[in-house]
């Protein structure tokens, strides 16, 4: 067995409640994610969650969640990415709340957060323009997603979408000058 299939193999096990594959999966995995998250940190808007506490709610909110069979790594990843923009979006709105008078309770894992308001809006604006681009062209949101939220290389993305490297890295750059474009037309961009 290789390391992916035995990674797949240990992650579909984890995903049916399995409680020493999970534990295998965190610890296996985890470093690769802090990578992700910590990367996010430094490029992201809306990044300044610590990277711990963003991989520690990435794990909850995927145990959480019965999600369809994991295919492969990359599939994975895709799911985590998608996880990691939720996780960032939802603090951007809870500080955005609590900006306008909100009086809502944090977790020991979210006292560790702290989200500036700029960052909190940024973090709004992307998932905006995101979200138009998925509407417009979900491939080049997905891209977007996978690459920036998840770390996933360019050719790791053309494997699992079935296209040549080449055409992910040009879906990227297309993505980016949509997703400026996206931010600067909003209202107030």
């Amino acid at each position: 067995m290789t390391g992916e299939s035995a990674i797949t193999e240990l992650l579909n096990a984890a995903n049916s409640g399995d409680i020493a594959a999970q534990d295998v999966v965190y610890t296996t995995l985890y470093d690769e994610l802090k990578r992700c998250a910590q990367r996010l940190k430094h490029t992201a808007p809306g990044s300044s969650l610590t990277s711990t506490a963003l991989v520690h709610e990435l794990f909850l909110r995927l145990n959480q969640r019965c999600v369809v069979k994991i295919q492969n790594r990359a599939h994975f990843f895709a799911l985590a990415a998608r996880a990691m923009r939720q996780i960032i979006v939802d603090h951007a709105r809870r500080h955005r709340s609590i900006k306008r008078g909100g009086g809502a309770e944090f977790t020991d894992a979210e006292k560790g957060l702290n989200m500036g308001a700029d960052s909190a809006e940024q973090a709004l604006e992307l998932d905006a323009a995101l979200t138009r681009l998925a509407s417009r062209d979900a491939d080049l949101a997905r891209v977007v997603e996978w690459h920036f939220f998840a770390g996933l290389s360019f050719k790791e993305i053309g494997v699992a979408l079935g296209r040549h490297e080449r055409t992910v890295q040009h879906d990227w750059t297309l993505a980016r000058a949509l997703l400026q474009e996206s931010m600067l037309a909003a209202p107030g961009g």
